[in-house]
């Protein structure tokens, strides 16, 4: 079927030339304009797990292209769905500051139709590192249509460690052997089995496991002795937090989620779901082929063709890799997890998207506006097994929140703060969880997790502090074990079962963002909620206006036909 452009929707009257050129002037100097055109399909041959089962490419690649740009550049994303449902691609970890209509989330955007196209156009501001893209809606991710994304410094800002030799990017991450397309079946139906679906084993670069004799193709990386070399490490699982090491090898961590943090030397690492990392690794060992791992964390999984195994390859190598398959710290060990998380910390002299030290900005005197405690549970709603906040499970209308506060003011699609932030329903219900944010406000988040699983949240739009993890239940007097001199920045925080995490947020970016469960199972039956953050002054370098190829769909899409 031959794709119809995304333009028979579009209102070109929402933006004015004088406004666009306001708009463009903002996106400042110094800024490149990279322009991509993507075509997402559905790939049946492609078999990672080697079973046959719908594979989501993008321009035949599983995982995803690279996005490769530097700070500040402004990147034009076209794409082209031609699957047979609804698309949307959301770029996790990436600000979109003061433009949230380009998030890529049912809140933002209306669904890049089957056999349409649409394009993203966002600026990459004041922003470096390492972070990831997937689909956002109808589970999709499940499938694939991941892929890296890399920021690089601007030359005026010196990265805090000598370049590597090269770059690699390796996207860890469970899957399952089951189609997507029948998982989400067993998740929209009232079958209790939705809980409990678990994904069979570990790919990295959408490869299957080293050793494993059904696996067609595994991760290699070819190093030279004696150089080191930048791992970009991004778990874009579904479920499983993962420890990855590689034998015999050490890592220095430099980076997380476009923070630098102070080098820190590691056996192991975990990354949590929706989690990215940056490592230098130097190839100092002898001459040879070297295991690199991947394991679940609370698992215990005997079968070894289920881990993620790829190679460190030495280039001159003639040996394979060999002995005992290297397994990283118990599963089961949260205290020593937690701490490896206490000491991942902000490096505070280094400059990272801007030239002045990263603790420029910091939080050691700040007065909160806001506190939100949110408890992530499960619940029984109509006989269907749901995720739920503070004992909400979020619906989504058909209209995303951003549009109907842009055409109807939120009329009929959303009651803003209907539903308590800090505080739990006494019954489960569904509903269309929208908070108010207070704009220039410092807000604490405070993440329960009252399952016995991990559990991870992310914010769009912002970087958060990380203050503090703790066991059972948060209260005011857990503020006394925060660490409010260097927490690392970043926008995902892993919450460990029955405990609780603790960010700062500084809220200075306008728009309507989207707060949720990282682990695809919880976003997908209602683990989320939005947060409205709104300045009434219309001036575009407060927030950006609506673009000029805006989609509309649902109710202001009727009330304009």
């Amino acid at each position: 079927m031959a794709l119809k452009s995304g333009s028979d929707r579009r209102c070109p009257w929402l933006i004015l030339p004088a406004t666009l050129l306001i708009v463009l002037l903002a996106y400042g100097a110094h800024a490149e304009d990279i322009f991509l055109q993507w075509d997402v399909a559905v790939d049946t041959n492609i078999r990672p797990a080697s079973v046959d089962q719908p594979v989501i490419t993008i321009n035949g690649k599983f995982p995803g292209p690279l996005i490769n740009a530097t700070t500040n550049d402004i990147v034009h994303v076209n794409v082209f769905n031609h699957m047979d449902e609804e698309l949307l691609i959301t770029w996790n970890g990436i600000q979109q500051r003061l433009n949230s209509w380009q998030d890529g989330v049912s809140g933002t955007n209306c669904p890049i139709q089957p056999f349409t196209n649409w394009t993203y156009v966002f600026q990459l501001k004041d922003q470096i590192g390492t972070f990831s893209y997937f689909p956002s809606i109808n589970f999709l991710k499940a499938g694939g249509g991941f892929g890296p994304i890399q920021i690089h410094n601007r030359p005026v800002v010196q990265v805090p460690y000598l370049k590597p030799e090269a770059e690699f990017d390796l996207l860890i991450g469970d899957w399952y052997e089951t189609s997507y397309k029948d998982l989400r079946s067993i998740l929209s139906s009232k079958q209790m089995a939705a809980y409990n679906s678990t994904p069979d084993k570990i790919l990295m670069n959408g490869k299957g496991s080293y050793g494993d004799p059904l696996t067609k193709a595994y991760e290699s990386f070819t190093v030279t002795p004696g150089k080191t070399y930048l791992i970009r490490i991004s778990n874009v699982g579904s479920a499983w937090s993962l420890n990855f090491l590689i034998q015999n090898h050490r890592m220095v961590l430099v980076e997380t989620e476009g923070s630098y943090t102070n080098e820190i030397t590691l056996d192991s690492l975990d990354v949590h779901v929706g989690q990215s990392y940056s490592v230098l690794v130097t190839a100092d060992q002898a001459t040879s082929d070297y295991y690199m791992v991947a394991t679940p964390k609370l698992l215990k999984i005997t079968n070894m063709t289920k881990f993620g195994i790829g190679v460190l390859h030495y280039d001159s190598s003639t040996t394979a890799a060999s002995g005992p398959l290297p397994i990283g710290p118990d599963p089961f060990d949260i205290e020593l997890s937690i701490n490896q998380a206490n000491s991942i910390r902000w490096n505070l002299t280094t400059g990272a998207a801007r030239p002045n030290p990263q603790g420029s900005f910091n939080v050691h005197n700040v007065t909160l506006s806001q506190t939100f405690i949110l408890s992530a549970s499960t619940a029984e709603i109509d006989g269907a097994p749901k995720f739920t906040v503070n004992n909400v499970s979020y619906l989504t209308p058909d209209t995303p929140l951003k549009l109907a506060d842009h055409l109807v003011n939120g009329s009929g699609v959303y009651k803003l703060d209907e539903f308590s932030t800090n505080s739990t329903n006494v019954k489960p219900e569904r509903g269309v969880f929208v908070a108010s944010g207070i704009h220039k406000g410092w807000i604490e988040l405070v993440f329960h997790n009252d399952l016995e699983v991990m559990d991870s949240w992310h914010l769009d739009g912002f970087g958060f502090f990380v203050v503090g993890y703790g066991r059972g239940k948060w209260s005011a007097k857990s503020r006394s074990t925060y660490n409010l001199y260097d927490p690392v920045v970043r926008s995902t925080v892993q919450v460990y079962p029955r405990r609780w995490s603790a960010v700062y947020a500084y809220l200075d970016n306008t728009g309507m963002w989207n707060l949720r469960s990282q682990h695809l199972k919880n976003w997908y039956l209602g683990e989320e909620l939005y947060v409205r953050v709104y300045d009434a002054d219309p001036n575009p370098v407060k927030e950006k206006p609506s673009p000029n190829n805006i989609l509309l769909c649902g109710q202001p899409h009727c009330l304009l036909r």
